[in-house]
Formats: C-alpha cells, structure tokens, sequence
C-alpha cells in the first residue's frame, strides 16, 4: 500500500470533525515521529484543531504560550521548519526556552510543515519526534502529502450559523470558543492595565510561562474574574 493508499484507508468512514486528529495518526504512523498535532494561524496565536495524543496537543499548546517555536516560524514563512536536533546545535540555540520544555516533554525533533499554498499559508501540521533525525527527501515529501490532505479537510469542515447546523460545526465553534476567551481575556488585561493588545497578549503568555500552564487555561482564569493583573 502507498503513502496516499495509506492516508486515505486513514480517514475513510470518519466522521469530519475527527479527521484533523487520524490525519495526525496517519502521519505518526508514515514517518518516524511519536505524535503529531495540526495548528490553524490566528490573530496572535496559533489555534489547536487536532492532536494524535494529549502529549503532541501539550506540544502545541507550549509553542503557543510562548509565541515562539518552529511551527510559529512556519507559519510565518510559508515554508517547512525541520528542527531535526533540538538537544544540541544550531536548533537548541534557536528557541532555547521551547527546546528545553520539548525536552522535558521527550521531545528532542519538531518537523513543523506549512498548511495552504504558495500564496496563504492558514497554518501547520507539527511533527514531534523523541530522538534526533534529520528527514529524508522522501519523508517530507510524505509529510506534505499529509499537510496537503489536512488542509483540504480543514477547509472543508462547516462553520455552523444556527442551531440546526450539523455536528462537526458544533466542533468547529468550540474551538472558536477557545480562542474567543484568549481574545477576551486580552482586552480584560488591556482594561486592566491600560496597555495595548501586544503587551497584553505578551503579559498573558509570561505568566502562563511562569506558572508552567497554558495561555488558554489563565486566559480561562482571567475572564471567570480568578485572576486580575492590576494585582500582580
């Protein structure tokens, strides 16, 4: 069976709103990776739609809180970023404070590769390996293979607009939801401390970073009135 036999036996009968997370399967099982998880860009931060495993959905939430990594980098350039050795090098020195919590995770490889065209790149497909490796030309070509197949799911899915819209729309708005409350706790945090969206955003990843938490669970914290800055 080839690679794109593989992909499509992957998704054939699922459900639309579960093929983000097998295509994420599918690639830990094509290439030489343990999880995977796929990213859509937001205002600000990436947005999780998908992860094999709760360790590569942990993955994607700490580049996210950080504002740095190599799928933040992707994004932006259009183009794969292969971190093939995060314990050492050129990578490790690149995002320092991301390898070193990749590492803590057991994570010591990120492959991250660009969702869309040469034209709009509208996220990525992150691939998490536990030892350092170096992709071959062939195993990009199948990560692409997989970006490309997740792409066109992804832009498939329905956005619901009413309350008789299908199930996989109901999906897609709980993921809008989680993004609406970071948004919402920036401009709780912009009320508060009378600053601007980007040092609201940057106060709100510092301290999640700080507490070791996710920018979504104190972005959650700010907007239920757990948690004002002006008393930091």
């Amino acid at each position: 069976m080839d690679v794109a036999d593989v992909i499509a036996e992957g998704v054939r009968g699922v459900p639309a709103a579960e093929i983000p997370r097998r295509l994420c399967a599918v690639a830990v099982e094509l290439l030489p990776v343990t999880g995977a998880s796929v990213s859509l860009r937001g205002n600000g931060m990436p947005v999780r739609m998908g992860a094999s495993d709760p360790a590569a959905a942990r993955l994607a939430e700490i580049q996210a809180t950080l504002g740095d990594g190599p799928s933040l980098y992707a994004a932006e350039a259009g183009a794969p970023v292969l971190a093939s050795d995060l314990t050492a090098g050129r990578d490790a020195r690149r995002w320092p404070v991301f390898a070193q919590q990749a590492a803590e995770a057991g994570v010591r490889a990120v492959y991250s590769v660009p969702l869309g065209d040469d034209a709009v790149c509208v996220g990525t497909l992150d691939l998490y390996g536990d030892a350092p490796h170096e992709l071959s030309g062939r195993e990009l070509h199948t990560a692409r293979l997989v970006a490309g197949v997740m792409t066109l799911a992804l832009m498939s899915l329905p956005v619901a607009e009413d309350d008789d819209a299908p199930a996989e729309a109901s999906w897609l708005n709980a993921v809008a939801a989680e993004q609406d409350e970071i948004y919402q706790a920036i401009g709780m945090i912009m009320a508060q401390l009378g600053v601007g969206a980007d040092e609201a955003l940057a106060l709100l990843r510092a301290h999640a970073f700080a507490e070791g938490r996710t920018a979504l669970d104190v972005a959650h914290e700010v907007i239920t009135h757990r948690m004002r800055f002006d008393e930091d």
